[in-house]
């Protein structure tokens, strides 16, 4: 299977788990990308721009890993993309600027710092991590649902996968 046709594939299974217009948002038709594959063939990260596949280039930022549950992790580009394609709240978790710093150095969201989520968030989802202005602090694993990510005053909300570090201006 060539990689045009893996990401044809991928952009069903996208707009399946994330909803309608996920998998054009993630995989652009005209955008290079690289399918990296498992031993066996099986695609198991999609990344974006050119990448030298050369052992510890770090060329590329990794839009999603594939599970072998056919379930999609969000890396932070890929978290950026789902951002552009769904008007808030879709797939967002807004939490208080106590929470930014920590969020951004990829440490877990606290239920009791959440202030706002999507009511479509189940636990295992994949979420973005954003503030009051729906800027993107990092992306994770849904570990309550949206309602009880709200409403609950303790326990983690979301594990984070990845931050998104602070400018340093």
């Amino acid at each position: 299977m060539t990689d045009a046709e893996t990401l044809a594939d991928l952009r069903t299974a996208a707009d399946y788990q994330f909803g309608a217009g996920a998998g054009a948002a993630l995989f652009p038709p005209d955008d290079p990308l690289t399918v990296r594959r498992s031993s066996g063939g099986r695609p198991r990260q999609v990344i974006d721009g050119n990448v030298d596949d050369t052992p510890g280039s770090s060329e590329g930022d990794r839009l999603v890993s594939y599970g072998t549950d056919g379930r999609f992790t969000l890396g932070l580009a890929g978290g950026r993309r789902v951002h552009e394609a769904f008007a808030a709240p879709r797939h967002r978790v807004v939490v208080g600027e106590e929470s930014e710093p920590f969020v951004r150095e990829g440490r877990n969201a606290f239920a009791k710092f959440v202030t706002a989520a999507d009511d479509g968030i189940r636990p295992g989802d994949e979420v973005l991590v954003v503030d009051e202005s729906d800027e993107v602090f990092g992306v994770g694993r849904a570990e309550l649902s949206g309602a009880e990510a709200e409403a609950l005053g303790s326990g983690v909300a979301v594990k984070t996968r990845d931050g998104n570090p602070a400018d340093d201006d």
